[in-house]
């Protein structure tokens, strides 16, 4: 992609002015979040690592700028009538929250399948909540139907330029300070936060790079770019930009002004969410980590470079979130199942788990296996699950129990099967 049209080039939908009078427009009402430098990312990505928090909004998403600069446009008949919106979780809260503060009914479809949590935030809200369709296609298809039916504004969560104008403030705040970037990394689903920070950031720099960061499974601004149909599907972690076909507006100011998007797999979201949760103690959802997922994922790109990323939301459901930290623990070798081989005796189950805690091992869980292994008649295995501090520790355990005679071997998280 081509930033030469940028700088030259013909008109875009949105300018650098309708972005500044959305970040008048905002002003006071949406949260000016924090940007601040991550030594500790920025040793790990190989470059100056800045992150802007938008996880820190009032609804935990950036989308808030975007429908408050939307709804702040209408007429007065408008206002009265009241807004649609289609979204299965940021967007809803964003119109919703800002409708509710403004005064306007405001109609919000949701998928079927949509986390209870999150309808419920948007009803918090006021907002009324209509559950209706199988995925977001069946659901944006009925919002048609009843904006139609009841002569509603609707509310687009990124193909709209009131919207691009809004999440465009992002920029602003973020070359504002002295941190003096060279590239933005910005998470892309149907392409609206970009499109408003890209436009922004070339506008007032234009020898900085703009990178989008799309989930693997859902390339859909990647493909059209390409002159490709849209194909994507699958479940991801990163549903915030789990979108299937960008906008039109969008997909315009991209190929304009965005130097690459990059891809980023479902290990790669999941190890950002933890890196953000465990280095900055910051939540971060799969979409709002996208960004760093990218970075991490492609040092020789940005090594040396100052890069700005984009946090866009913390919006992540707990039981995934716990999931996360416990599949990072096994990855990083401080959660371990270890097998021991023992004689089906009285004590001897007492005696490994007094060396596993002499050794520093916090035992989690117990399997004794004597019938449904194939184990000769008087022997048993016994599965360990323990918390410990990092892989040297667990070597420090395995020789322990060796020590006192105990065959033990530590067991693959994936296989189950013994690998040392």
């Amino acid at each position: 992609m081509s930033t030469a049209r940028a700088v030259l080039g013909h008109a875009l939908p949105v300018t650098l002015a309708d972005i500044k009078n959305a970040a008048g427009t905002i002003a006071g009402a949406v949260e000016r979040t924090p940007m601040a430098l991550s030594r500790t990312l920025s040793e790990i990505c190989g470059c100056t690592v800045f992150l802007k928090f938008e996880n820190l909004q009032y609804t935990a998403s950036f989308k808030e700028r975007g429908a408050l600069n939307k709804l702040a446009r209408l007429s007065p008949a408008q206002r009265r009538a009241g807004v649609i919106a289609c979204s299965a979780g940021n967007h809803a809260q964003g119109v919703a929250y800002h409708a509710q503060r403004l005064g306007i009914p405001a109609v919000i479809v949701m998928p079927e399948g949509t986390p209870f949590t999150k309808i419920s935030q948007t009803r918090k809200f006021g907002a009324d909540v209509v559950v209706h369709g199988a995925d977001l296609s069946e659901a944006q298809d009925h919002a048609n139907a009843l904006q139609r039916e009841r002569d509603l504004v609707f509310v687009h969560p990124y193909d709209d330029a009131d919207i691009i104008a809004g999440q465009g403030t992002i920029a602003l705040e973020m070359l504002e300070g002295d941190a003096k970037l060279d590239a933005l990394v910005v998470p892309v689903g149907g392409g609206g936060l970009i499109s408003g920070i890209a436009v922004a950031a070339k506008a007032l720099r234009p020898e900085i790079k703009l990178y989008g960061a799309e989930a693997a499974l859902y390339p859909a601004m990647s493909q059209v770019l390409r002159g490709q149909e849209p194909r994507a599907g699958g479940v991801t972690i990163a549903e915030g930009i789990a979108v299937k076909r960008p906008g039109e507006l969008t997909r315009r100011i991209v190929k304009d002004l965005v130097e690459d998007i990059l891809l980023v797999g479902e290990n790669a979201l999941e190890q950002a969410v933890l890196l953000m949760l465990e280095i900055e103690k910051s939540v971060a959802e799969g979409a709002g980590a996208a960004g760093l997922a990218a970075v991490v994922a492609n040092r020789e790109r940005f090594e040396g470079k100052r890069i700005g990323i984009v946090i866009s939301g913390g919006n992540i459901d707990a039981r995934v979130l716990s999931a996360i930290l416990m599949r990072g623990l096994v990855r990083s070798g401080r959660l371990v199942r270890i097998r021991v081989d023992i004689s089906d005796q009285p004590g001897l189950l007492g005696r490994v788990a007094n060396l596993i805690g002499a050794a520093g091992g916090n035992i989690v869980e117990v399997y004794h296996q004597r019938l449904f292994h194939d184990v000769p008649l008087k022997m048993a295995e016994l599965d360990v699950v323990i918390e410990t501090r990092d892989a040297r520790h667990v070597d420090e355990i395995l020789v322990a129990l060796r020590a006192a005679g105990l065959p033990a071997n530590l067991l693959s998280s994936v296989t189950g099967e013994e690998i040392r």
